[in-house]
């Protein structure tokens, strides 16, 4: 088992039935919510949902614990003929999550690479107004969804392309989970590549990723501030629970010059996100300023990523690091 080793954890896997118990890749607690990752593979899918309904039955109302959480794996990353997914995580929304998604997936078709976006981001997408081409509609066939194109060389699909722009989502998390399916599950046609936006947090949207779709890689952003790091890191131990490679971390929001008089500040700190990847012991993949041009851009459905501008170069820089980690890790 890799877990915490607590006994608060030890404590619980004692609680799972035989089965759960002998598949187990790990256990963790945090906040109440305790996150159990299971190995499936050679399980059928009604063997998969009984365990599952056994596990939660078996830990919920336990002391200590408000939710649980079952992600299941079976170390198949995806099937050999569709793309690979890198999925962009964060622990807590306006982090700058989806402006980095787009820009990553905008700097690596610059490069040359055949990739896609998923707007996991159920209910808030906001990828079609970064891609300007909100309005559009996927087409269909074979009862699978063909993705939008963009001016920029993506194609993507999102629920902002399947809903009237501002209108509310209301879902559970099973609908949620089978949206995502719709959305990856697509006609990805000459795609090598997904860059998967996921929502905030580590819910739902989240397992039903680690369960069906499972990534080679995962980015993490956060902003340098303490709270969001605090959670940042705690998607980041989602994923390694689940036996995801995290390539590394991004600090977004990271330092601010004045366009006036060019001083030089940190309203958000500098250095919290590069710290806390050496501490989880992994990669630091760059920086992204907090800068009125990449606002304004992104507002406007230009990615930065788009052009040879300071800001721009900042996103290709962490592109080519997780390119090069693409190359040689997965």
């Amino acid at each position: 088992m890799a877990s915490d080793e607590s006994p608060e954890t030890a404590r619980l896997a004692a609680l799972l039935p035989a089965a759960a118990a002998e598949r187990m890749a790990s256990l963790a607690l945090a906040d109440g919510v305790i996150t159990i990752v299971i190995e499936v593979a050679g399980m059928e899918r009604m063997e998969r949902d009984r365990l599952e309904v056994s596990v939660k039955a078996a830990l919920r109302g336990a002391d200590g614990v408000r939710e649980v959480r079952v992600a299941m794996t079976a170390e198949k990353k995806i099937a050999p003929a569709g793309p690979r997914i890198v999925a962009v995580g964060s622990g807590k929304g306006g982090v700058g999550k989806s402006t980095l998604s787009a820009n990553l997936a905008v700097a690596l078709a610059r490069m040359g690479r055949r990739v896609g976006l998923v707007d996991a981001d159920i209910y808030g997408p906001s990828q079609p107004r970064l891609l300007a081409n909100e309005g559009m509609k996927p087409e269909g066939r074979d009862s699978k969804m063909i993705p939008v194109p963009s001016p920029w060389g993506v194609p993507v699909l999102s629920m902002g392309h399947l809903v009237e722009p501002g209108q509310a989502i209301a879902w559970r998390g099973p609908m949620a989970g089978n949206a995502l399916g719709q959305l990856i599950d697509a006609h990805w046609d000459g795609i090598d590549l997904l860059i998967v936006d996921l929502p905030p947090g580590t819910g739902d949207v989240q397992l039903t990723m680690l369960n069906r779709h499972k990534p080679v890689g995962a980015v993490i952003v956060s902003t340098p501030q303490d709270l969001a790091l605090m959670d940042a890191m705690r998607a980041l131990q989602l994923f390694e629970q689940a036996g995801v490679p995290v390539i590394g971390m991004v600090e977004n929001m990271a330092g601010y010059v004045c366009p006036h008089c060019g001083e030089d500040s940190d309203p958000f700190g500098n250095g919290g996100a590069e710290a806390a990847a050496r501490t989880m012991g992994a990669d630091f993949l760059g920086r992204i300023p907090l800068a009125a041009s990449i606002r304004a851009d992104s507002d406007a459905g230009r990615p930065p990523a788009a052009g040879d501008t300071p800001a721009g170069e900042a996103f290709a820089a962490i592109a080519r690091k997780i390119a090069a980690w693409l190359d040689t890790e997965a």
